[in-house]
């Protein structure tokens, strides 16, 4: 009788464990069926494929490293804009971190193997639940900050000073007609333009989280998640 795997149709081998062309496990057990009649058969129910998610774990791992991830995020963005550093390093932080959720979710789960694919899509949650602590996390310093701890008068100097400095010289090279920048300007110096671009900001940071936790994800799966043997 001709053996097939449950997922690509391809014919296997009667002591093989593993699909030679998709990878599958394909689970065994001992068949008793008297004395001597010790040959292992395979399992005929369906093995857990391994594009398949089980959300409930997968989302509650997720939470346990992105909503840290996230706060760390929001206080090193904020941290990078005051001093005017690159905040590359936060991405890969991002990276490292969907890509830890995908290992523990492999090991705890102990799923038969988990894809590529299966990978991004944990990252992308992992990335969305960082990217909104991360979001209210950089709104409630910033509220903080200006009311709470008086520093409001530091923040629109700041900004200030950056759209007077280097923004403004932008603008400038750009050759656009003088009135217009002037009303740019005022625009960007308003209590809404502040508003709106803090808001940009952290939407910028946002997308950025998301696209590094989907490629870390994808990364966990090929190269952290090891898939196991199964059990007989």
């Amino acid at each position: 009788m001709e053996i097939t795997c449950t997922r690509c149709h391809q014919a296997i081998e009667d002591d093989s464990t593993y699909c030679p062309t998709c990878g599958l496990p394909q689970l065994m057990y001992q068949a008793d069926t008297g004395a001597g009649a010790d040959q292992p058969e395979r399992r005929a129910e369906p093995v857990r494929d391994a594009a398949s998610i089980a959300w409930k774990p997968a989302m509650g791992v997720a939470a346990k490293l992105a909503v840290p991830a996230g706060i760390v995020l929001a206080i090193f963005f904020l941290y990078s804009i005051v001093n005017e550093s690159s905040f590359l390093g936060l991405l890969f932080l991002m990276a490292a971190a969907a890509a830890w959720v995908v290992a523990l979710y492999s090991r705890n789960q102990k799923p038969a193997s988990i894809t590529v694919g299966a990978g991004a899509r944990i990252g992308l949650v992992t990335g969305i639940m960082s990217a909104w602590t991360a979001t209210a996390a950089c709104g409630l310093l910033l509220y903080g900050a200006r009311y709470w701890f008086n520093a409001g008068k530091f923040i629109d100097d700041f900004w200030t000073a950056a759209v007077k400095g280097p923004m403004l010289a932008q603008w400038n090279s750009t050759g656009y007609d003088p009135q217009a920048i002037a009303q740019v300007e005022a625009l960007f110096l308003s209590p809404e333009g502040r508003a709106g671009s803090g808001l940009s900001a952290v939407l910028f940071l946002a997308a950025w989280l998301l696209l590094f936790s989907v490629a870390g994800g994808a990364l966990g799966a090929r190269f952290l998640a090891r898939p196991r043997r199964p059990e007989v």
